[in-house]
């Protein structure tokens, strides 16, 4: 999944996104930070969103049905992995992958896993923390293969 298809999912997506939590149009473009006209453009597919209001919308709205169906669980994860693709970040405690996961690999404490929605990577440690996230398959087994070799 790139940046050009998150943002079309959600423009897509932004009236029933809206509509599923019951806001008007006036309040949901304050509660993203867009004016109403540029949020009526986007709902009737004229314009896409703005990297920035599909962040807030996935951020503000994680919980909605709709975002969910986009990304899974946990929409601001495959978020965070396009934007800073390929880079090991801060540890983020996880529900250890129950639901949206299937695992790849499992080896000395660490479970490489895939979203079935978003077809994206992660690496999982012992304690169920993401320690690494990215789209790039090859890039994901290699740093699976880093983090769970035996040592000596």
């Amino acid at each position: 999944m790139t940046r050009d298809e998150i943002i079309q999912n959600v423009s897509e997506k932004l009236r029933l996104i809206r509509t599923e939590a019951g806001y008007t149009q006036d309040k949901m473009a304050d509660i993203i930070g867009v004016s109403k006209k540029t949020l009526v453009q986007i709902e009737k597919g004229r314009v896409l969103a703005n990297w920035s209001t599909v962040v807030s919308v996935c951020a503000l709205f994680r919980e909605t049905e709709t975002v969910q169906f986009l990304f899974g669980n946990e929409p601001l994860e495959v978020l965070e992995t396009v934007a800073r693709e390929g880079i090991d970040y801060r540890k983020a405690k996880t529900l250890g992958g129950r639901v949206w996961w299937r695992v790849v690999l499992k080896k000395n404490g660490f479970m490489l896993q895939q979203n079935i929605l978003s077809k994206h990577f992660r690496i999982l440690d012992g304690g169920n923390y993401r320690i690494f996230s990215s789209f790039d398959e090859k890039l994901s087994k290699q740093r699976f293969k880093e983090l769970s070799k035996d040592e000596d």
